[in-house]
């Protein structure tokens, strides 16, 4: 294999085409949503929301480097029953990039998605679901704002044992390249952590949302400052254990940074009265690897929460 052929992305192969999925899917990402900007300290913060604001509010939350269209194939599943909201986290989507970033200003855009969309109207508190970097920033939120929401769900999001190397690698910070054509851009698409995955048309629908126009081409949206930071939310397994609300975790059975043994950690950091709900041939990126196996677990989840007692003590 050439150099240059090892440096292509899993959407080389399609020279640009746009992959059409099945049924389920097209009829997703073509559901109508709102999509709406407010300002959190200084930044405009971008979500898109499905569904009737009288419903109980279900708040989805990207990885570093995503945005809300991580959530369009998913969120219309849930929102019959929810009044659901994707948020673009300041630097990535079409949110606004920050100077700096912080995670208790990351925690702070959360709540006032969740405020501006109305999930603080209901009678019923709303749910939070975040993936991999959004966990974190969720674990955080649990702690410090937990008595004001029903639930929080981390996926994919690993607190590691003492034992365990944690924390991704550091990488220098370099200018995104600007590409002449969506399709050049496009066969330069990558998932990070790397992993392949069989549902190229949900890698190529996300890959297409993650470009922005600027002069001379197309570049990608996210801040490349956001990979050389080194985000803390502190004692991360005592802010686990402080979690205010119900909490559950979700991890990939083919986890490269959730295997078994971590997933064990947190149910024991839990006090052994939180669910560990794994997905089956899931690697990291839960919701594009098995989307609608996630939303059957999640929407199992949610029922049972809906319809008995916690029994962890908070």
């Amino acid at each position: 294999m050439s150099d240059t052929v090892s440096r292509l992305g899993p959407l080389a192969r399609y020279n640009g085409e746009r992959v059409a999925g099945p049924a389920w899917f097209e009829d997703a990402i073509t559901m109508p949503c709102e999509s709406h900007a407010i300002d959190v300290s200084g930044a405009r913060i971008h979500y898109l929301r499905w569904g009737d604001r009288s419903k109980p509010g279900l708040l989805l939350v990207h990885g570093n480097g995503a945005h809300a269209y991580w959530w369009s194939f998913i969120a219309p599943f849930l929102a019959r029953e929810y009044n659901v909201a994707a948020l673009d986290l300041s630097g990535m989507g079409d949110s606004a990039h920050r100077a700096r970033y912080e995670m208790d200003l990351f925690v702070a855009e959360e709540m006032a998605v969740a405020t501006h969309a109305g999930m603080f109207e209901n009678a019923e508190p709303p749910v939070f679901v975040a993936h991999s970097f959004g966990g974190f920033a969720t674990i955080l939120a649990g702690a410090r704002h937990g008595d004001r929401l029903a639930g929080t769900v981390i996926v994919d999001s690993p607190v590691n044992p003492p034992d365990r190397p944690r924390g991704p690698p550091h990488r220098e910070a370099r200018p995104h390249r600007i590409y002449a054509t969506e399709a050049e851009a496009l066969t330069r698409f990558r998932l990070a952590p790397e992993q392949p995955c069989e549902n190229d048309f949900i890698v190529d629908f996300i890959a297409r949302k993650s470009l922005r126009a600027v002069e001379g081409g197309l570049t990608w949206k996210f801040d490349p400052s956001l990979w050389t930071q080194r985000f803390s939310i502190g004692d991360t397994a005592d802010c686990l254990r402080s979690t205010r609300c119900r909490i559950a975790i979700m991890r990939g059975e083919n986890s490269v940074l959730m295997p078994p043994e971590v997933g064990a950690y947190m149910y024991s950091l839990l006090g052994h009265a939180a669910p560990v709900i794994e997905i089956p041939q899931a690697r990291h990126h839960v919701m594009l690897d098995q989307p609608l196996a996630f939303v059957a677990a999640l929407r199992a989840l949610l029922a049972d929460w809906n319809h008995s007692l916690p029994t962890r003590r908070v």
